[in-house]
């Protein structure tokens, strides 16, 4: 008996020039096998993966780069194959963007009277809208991913045809996007105070980028500390004087379907400029992205945000498979252990952990709203501000307790300035800019000055600067991984058993979905 034969293709104007998305450049028979014992082991290490990432999006200022990484550090001893321990890195990664919304809305809530100056999140638990907060986070996050992957292969293969003009430009489109956040603040003041946030932040990330500490834990690097101080540690000593999470209502979302499609719609088209950009955050996308959406406001940008910051996890996954680039902490570590090539399997991944991340975040939002409502706000903000120090020393090692400080004195300055926090991203674009923005403006000045001769560096993307920091999965890849070796040459069983995981998971997929949205809207009376 012959078995059925599947043909994949994109149109072929289209099609990249590389190998990497070959497949899908012209219909190509595949004929699927069902691999029970291959089938179980990627599905058994994405379960594990989905626990792994619950545990860090639950938890303040742990975040799934360090599973990733822990996984990277042991893979030659784990059991499974290279794509089984990828699928359960990527689990993670996908899950943690569904559930880090929650300790973000539950911790470090202001007293109402500084809700003006609050985060989006946190006015809406101020206002008693928490649960419903929660729920439009994870609508961003699902549509996001219904939309990006589809989305993603077009987008790629367009990448990967202008791949040279796109490096060539992504200085000067690194500085445009500088230049929009600064000039799209309210008023002068704030302006000056969002310049000064972010040449601050760029300093502090060009003075600490570079640095390898010793650490207890092989996942270590100063991104912990870096990101814990500048956006974590200065909400929640700013909530001090705080009542904490007061009573909240009903979980009904109050922004219309339409809006809440157009603004995910959105926020996916954001997370696909920051899944292709070095040094651009989901917070940087989704305000740039609100330009576009029909709808501002505190509701639009949970949206929007999550929207980015879950779709980031699907363009970073097919621009690894078809550049070869990595751009977040867990492409890194999938490519480390060549898991990246199987593209189909954690495609599949993917979806599985979208749908486990929708579920856990409608079951366990609103319980860890009311607990940590219910909790005292002093030492509650204390052990929170404990375990962040305690991961900096875990990650990064005596030092890192110095940068999360100094991390922290200039995380508190962006309210008082009255601008934005996400200025504070120039920890990144920062060190990019400076390495690369000259350069470029030389090259293009030596075009239209013959006479002057200007060496340029190498294209965008290479490792030519072991500390530089080019995008964040080149800051990442300077970790150690402790006795990781190349990726493993050796045909992987697992590319062949996606008709296997569709096979066992689409019944159980299609119906945590459907009840998941069902929880999501059916309770909850949407907007006209």
């Amino acid at each position: 008996m012959v078995s059925p034969v599947v043909a994949l293709a994109v149109p072929p104007a289209l099609a990249p020039p590389g190998p990497a998305l070959s497949v899908l450049a012209s219909p190509v028979p595949v004929r699927p096998v069902l691999a029970p014992g291959t089938t179980g082991a990627v599905l058994a290490y994405a379960l594990g993966g989905v626990l792994l990432g619950a545990c860090s999006g639950l938890t303040p200022g742990l975040h799934a780069n360090n599973f990733a990484m822990l996984l990277a550090a042991v893979a030659s001893g784990l059991p499974g194959s290279p794509t089984a321990v990828g699928a359960a890195m990527l689990a993670a990664g996908v899950v943690h963007t569904f559930l880090d919304a929650i300790p973000a809305l539950a911790l470090g809530v202001p007293d109402a009277a500084m809700a003006a100056s609050a985060l989006p999140g946190h006015r809406l638990v101020l206002d008693g809208r928490g649960r419903e907060a929660i729920r439009l986070s994870a609508l961003g996050s699902g549509l996001a991913v219904a939309v990006a992957v589809p989305l993603a292969v077009p987008v790629t293969a367009l990448v990967e045809r202008h791949r040279s003009v796109l490096e060539a430009a992504t200085p000067l489109v690194l500085a445009g996007t500088v230049v929009v956040l600064v000039a799209t603040e309210p008023s002068v003041r704030a302006a000056v105070g969002g310049g000064v946030s972010f040449l601050l932040a760029a300093g502090l990330g060009s003075a600490t980028l570079g640095l390898d500490p010793s650490a207890p834990l092989p996942a270590g690097g100063v991104l912990t500390p870096l990101f814990a101080g500048l956006f974590g540690a200065p909400v929640l000593l700013d909530a001090l004087g705080g009542g904490g999470v007061p009573a909240q209502g009903d979980p009904a979302i109050r922004l219309p379907r339409w809006s809440t499609a157009a603004t995910a719609l959105a926020g996916t088209a954001a997370g696909a400029f920051v899944g292709y950009l070095p040094g651009v955050s989901a917070a940087v996308a989704a305000t740039l992205a609100l330009s576009a959406a029909p709808t501002r406001g505190p509701r639009a940008f949970l949206v929007a945000s999550s929207g980015a910051n879950t779709a980031v996890a699907v363009f970073a996954l097919f621009a690894l498979a078809a550049l070869g680039t990595p751009r977040t902490g867990v492409t890194v570590a999938i490519q480390s252990v060549g898991a990246g090539t199987n593209l189909p399997v954690l495609v599949v991944v993917a979806a599985i952990a979208a749908t486990a991340g929708t579920a856990l975040v409608v079951t366990v939002g609103d319980p860890y709203l009311r607990v940590v409502g219910n909790a005292p706000q002093l030492p509650l903000i204390a052990g929170v501000l404990v375990l962040l120090a305690a991961l900096s020393v875990l990650f990064s090692g005596p030092i890192g307790v110095g940068i999360l400080v100094v991390a922290t004195l200039v995380g508190l300055l962006p309210p008082r300035l009255g601008c934005r926090r996400v200025h504070l991203m120039g920890v990144l674009l920062g060190p990019i800019l400076g390495r690369e923005l000259p350069s470029r403006l030389l090259g293009l000045l030596s075009a239209r000055l013959p006479g002057l001769h200007v060496t340029l560096p190498p294209p965008l993307g290479r490792s030519r600067f072991p500390a530089a920091g080019l995008d964040v999965g080149r800051v990442l890849e300077q970790f150690p991984t402790h006795g990781v070796g190349p990726p493993v040459a050796a045909p992987d069983p697992a590319v062949a058993s996606v008709p296997g995981v569709l096979a066992v998971v689409d019944p159980l997929v299609t119906l945590v979905w459907s009840r998941s949205v069902a929880l999501l809207f059916g309770a909850a009376q949407v907007g006209h």
